[in-house]
């Protein structure tokens, strides 16, 4: 489903809410891998061979990463594609870009 929870500044999936509120297992995965780990289209098959490995293994994934100022836990297919496309035009962000 590509509706979500929000508040002003997170975002979080449904899928990955239900995992939480049912006490499924969820694993975060570092968007900066994906972004500045290695070169398109092999970051995205990465990153697309983890998430189906975590699913097979019961599994929640949750990319984590900011987009438009929101954090996203879980990202969708086409925002995880757009990620590995953007490369390392994507910006790194820490704590301090946050506050």
């Amino acid at each position: 489903s590509s509706s979500s929870s929000s508040s002003s500044r997170l975002q979080v999936t449904p899928e990955i809410e239900e995992a939480i509120k049912n006490g499924s297992p969820v694993v975060a995965l570092e968007s900066t891998i994906v972004a500045h780990g290695m070169p398109y289209p092999q970051n995205l098959q990465v990153a697309q061979e983890v998430e189906s490995i975590l699913r097979s293994k019961g599994v929640v994934p949750a990319t984590i990463a900011v987009k438009d100022g929101i954090g996203r836990i879980g990202l969708s297919g086409d925002e995880l594609q757009e990620l590995a496309q953007a490369g390392s035009s994507a910006l790194k962000i820490s704590t301090r870009e946050l506050s």
